[in-house]
């Protein structure tokens, strides 16, 4: 049987490299438990550091009915080695990495990486070389090799760039940039396309999917972001709070809207706990479930515990604020 209140924890990036998303995310679980009512929660910093999240998970797990994950593709690789070797089940919010994925210990809610750019890819002409820009690590690189995927299977040329993004000499004509890697270093390689005699005809960033882009980039208008999820593009929820609600409570707590990386872990933690309660039981096990949350659609392969449902959403930026396109 499951606790009358259940205890949902998590390490979360409160510091360091990764605190802008990870203390958004912990925003979202602080305006999901009232809403919820019977949770309660356990959030630990894990300052953005795979060693000081190796320290701190194994108290947060002890101490929790259920184990959500940290929030980059970098530290779910730490959490998820954790859950493996301890037998926990590790539900997924912030890590779309490829190895972000242990058979049936963790289960995840996000796009995988391979899948990220589908939807700018699928609006490319083929005429249109494609470069892309990745950035150094395993996120970078599979985006990148799966926008290259697509986009030869489209029939376009492609070139990857190195990590740091460095031009060579422009192609003739239009030509499009996709950029894949940590916000700073999508900024930087933005700001540096924006500069050159030829610039790209369309720029597409993964950093241009929340808006902290606008207050990072001189002029953002025009160039598409990818995003986990947007205000409005999704259909209503069956599982959890309601898109409207959630971002009505958010705003009031934070002053401001919620960007993915909040309703991501919002939307894991009430799929956690409706199974949870569900299963009668908060052991491991394999969730077999075909449902949508606030967050968009959930389908997960149950033997390799792997997202099958949920789609990103491409967005464009205009007038200074970015605004979802229909695919």
């Amino acid at each position: 049987m499951t606790p009358a209140r259940l205890r949902v924890g998590a390490c979360l990036s409160l510091s360091g490299r990764f605190g802008q998303f990870g203390r958004q995310a912990a925003a979202g679980l602080e305006t999901w438990q009232p809403l919820y009512g019977d949770a309660d929660l356990v959030i630990e910093d894990d300052r953005s550091d795979p060693r000081h999240l190796e320290a701190v998970l194994p108290s947060v797990a002890a101490r929790c009915d259920l184990l959500l994950g940290p929030y980059s593709s970098l530290l779910m690789r730490t959490a998820g080695r954790f859950a493996s070797d301890a037998g926990l089940l590790l539900w997924n919010h912030g890590g779309s990495g490829d190895e972000a994925a242990w058979p049936g210990h963790v289960v995840s809610v996000l796009t995988p990486t391979a899948d990220y750019s589908r939807p700018f890819i699928a609006r490319l002409k083929q005429e249109m070389p494609l470069r892309i820009a990745q950035g150094k690590g395993a996120f970078g690189r599979q985006v990148a090799e799966g926008a290259e995927t697509q986009a030869r299977a489209n029939g376009m040329t492609v070139q990857r760039l190195d990590t740091d993004g460095v031009f060579a000499d422009a192609p003739d004509g239009d030509w499009v940039l996709l950029i894949a890697g940590t916000f700073e270093h999508d900024i930087a390689v933005v700001s540096r396309a924006l500069q050159l005699v030829r610039p790209p005809r369309l720029i597409c960033a993964v950093a241009a999917g929340v808006r902290a882009f606008g207050e990072a980039v001189q002029r953002p208008d025009g160039i598409f972001g990818i995003a986990q999820w947007f205000p409005g593009s999704l259909p209503e929820a069956e599982i959890g709070p309601a898109e409207d609600e959630f971002v009505a409570a958010y705003s009031r707590l934070q002053g401001a809207p919620p960007d993915y990386p909040a309703v991501q872990a919002a939307a894991t933690a009430a799929i956690a706990v409706h199974c949870a309660r569900t299963a009668e039981s908060t052991a491991r096990h394999s969730p077999a479930l075909d449902t949508s949350t606030m967050f968009g659609p959930f389908t997960i392969d149950p033997a390799i515990g792997a997202q099958t449902g949920h789609d990103t959403v491409l967005v464009e930026w205009s007038d200074g604020s970015p605004h979802a396109l229909r695919c």
